[in-house]
């Protein structure tokens, strides 16, 4: 069993590695905690693995790991197979829950999926495996489930799943119905790395009349503050990421594809993109199900913010941009120069 273990950290830290971008602190306390539940196999890999760099960097990452038992009587697993039990994007087990039987999950194993075999109210399974109830870890970036046995890449579910559109859209919270707040998504948003549009939430950027029911599209931080110019241009950024409805990741995946959906900036469409392996919104990839839902609100994490169509420039002032580029670059450059020669003064 120990060789075992050992082959595998070897193969695995030789080809795996997590981004930069996904927490130091998630894996020392995934690692501790998979070595204390009986999963030592994982928190080894996980160990090692993460000291190399050689996978795209990943905002997000779920785990379903094998036990130590399954490593045991497995023999070597292939690298393959290793990679087949992690997928670049954070799933809860309210998220997965939500997911249709047949539902294909994408893994590191390129070209193959992970399938939602079954979805009871008691048990979830995948791949015809057994999820071992709530997750081992998790901390909104890293997700980690236990599972009893390896996941097979060649198991395959009959049947189809069809798109359904109707009845999701211009929906309205009764009267009797959850308090209308934000202070309790704004706080679930801070916690995961969600903090410039919690801040939009509690700025009251909007005025949501009649208790619409709603769908925010939210950015992680570092890819929102990229857009945030000045104040006045928070309000259309908030917007154009709000849907006036609340769609659930269950409805969200059973939309037809090339479905338009509405936003509360004018103007301003959401094309989904929908395929058996991910989801995309205006080309931008959904990655973490469900940051928070309740009875009337939807929060979904994106991978990259909804941007607006800019104008197409007329020769003259691409021409004019292309000047005014080279002189920008020439001013660094003198900059620097000064700099040097100010820094060399000082030493002589």
């Amino acid at each position: 069993m120990a060789t075992h273990f050992l082959m595998s950290i070897i193969l695995l830290s030789l080809l795996i590695s997590f981004s930069s971008s996904l927490p130091t602190y998630s894996i020392l306390d995934a690692t501790q905690i998979l070595s204390n539940s009986g999963y030592v196999a994982m928190a080894l890999i996980l160990e090692f693995g993460s000291q190399t760099d050689l996978i795209p960097p990943s905002q997000s990452l779920t785990i379903f790991s094998p036990s130590d038992t399954a490593f045991s009587l497995s023999g070597q697993p292939s690298l393959d197979l290793l990679h087949f039990h992690f997928t670049p994007r954070s799933f809860s087990l309210n998220s997965l829950k939500s997911l249709p039987p047949g539902y294909q999950i994408p893994t590191l194993f390129s070209n193959h999926s992970l399938v939602i075999s079954s979805n009871a109210d008691s048990q979830t399974s995948v791949n015809g495996v057994k999820i071992n109830g709530s997750a081992l870890y998790d901390d909104g970036f890293l997700v980690i489930f236990g599972v009893d046995n390896f996941l097979d890449p060649d198991f395959t579910v009959s049947g189809s799943i069809n798109g359904s559109t109707g009845g999701i859209c211009g929906c309205y919270v009764t009267s009797g119905d959850d308090d209308y707040s934000f202070e309790e998504a704004s706080g679930v948003l801070k916690s995961r790395g969600y903090s410039v549009m919690a801040s939009f939430l509690d700025l009251q950027l909007a005025k949501f009349k009649d208790h619409t029911r709603l769908t925010i599209l939210a950015p992680v931080d570092e890819i929102v503050k990229g857009f945030m110019g000045d104040f006045s241009d928070y309000r259309s950024i908030f917007l154009r990421h709000v849907v006036p409805c609340k769609i659930s990741w269950r409805d969200l995946v059973s939309l037809d594809d090339e479905v338009v959906l509405p936003t509360y900036l004018r103007g301003f469409k959401i094309n989904v993109t929908v395929s058996s392996t991910f989801l995309m919104l205006n080309g931008v990839q959904v990655i973490v199900p469900e940051i928070y839902s309740n009875s009337w609100l939807a929060v979904h994490g994106l991978e990259g913010s909804l941007v607006m169509q800019e104008p197409t420039a007329t020769a003259s002032n691409a021409e004019k941009i292309v000047v005014d580029f080279k002189a920008i670059k020439v001013l660094i450059a003198f900059y620097f120069l000064l700099l040097c020669t100010s820094q060399l003064n000082s030493i002589l």
